[in-house]
């Protein structure tokens, strides 16, 4: 075997090793990506309005319920994103006399199961009212654009299924309401089209 034929073979070997060590490496640095999980889609949803506000309206209230007389200005504020998986979204109300109610905030919680819903409620000097934090946890089949959240104490009381539905779609909508049985009791909508002024932060709230 001459010198020449011997350094040829010897490159190819040493060409072939390497592209194979390559192809290997490539195949071992491919790691199967982990699919989103649609509450974590849901919380994208919401996280991509943050910074924003929106005005809304009631659209539905149960006969005897006087909490909204229908012609108040409602704004919604995607005012908190945390990216560890906390959404704070408060709920102002302008009555027809020009004063602001800021005493709410919707708290979602990204956990290990779904997702949480808490209304924090506060004082105009910031304290906590004496009914606050109420809520629970996700409770339907896992949609991005849409999720209930289940009030254990409600549905045990009445034996009927209550709690929170919220509907997400960025851009176009927002929808917060209560639901009894499946069935909407009472809904605000807002409309994602148009942002409009963002409001001051809601009380006990910095």
């Amino acid at each position: 075997m001459n010198k020449i034929y011997l350094v040829v073979l010897m490159a190819s070997l040493m060409l072939i090793t390497a592209c194979g060590n390559g192809e290997l490496s490539d195949r071992e640095s491919m790691e199967p990506v982990e699919e989103a999980s649609v509450y974590d889609l849901f919380m994208d949803n919401l996280r991509a309005e943050c910074g924003n506000a929106y005005a809304g309206s009631l659209t539905l209230e149960p006969e005897g319920d006087d909490m909204l007389d229908g012609d108040e200005l409602l704004i919604v504020h995607f005012r908190e994103c945390d990216e560890d998986g906390v959404i704070k979204v408060p709920f102002h109300i302008e009555t027809s006399e020009g004063e602001w109610d800021r005493s709410r905030t919707w708290i979602f919680t990204r956990t290990e199961d779904g997702i949480d819903l808490r209304h924090d409620h506060r004082e105009m000097d910031g304290s906590e009212s004496d009914f606050t934090m109420y809520g629970g946890p996700t409770h339907n089949e896992p949609d991005a654009n849409m999720m209930e959240f289940i009030s254990f104490e409600r549905t045990e009381e009445t034996g009927i299924y209550r709690g929170w539905r919220i509907i997400i779609e960025p851009g176009e909508r927002y929808v917060y309401g209560t639901h009894r049985g499946g069935e909407w009791s009472w809904r605000v909508d807002f409309d994602l089209t148009e942002a409009v002024e963002a409001p001051p932060a809601p009380w006990g709230h910095e």
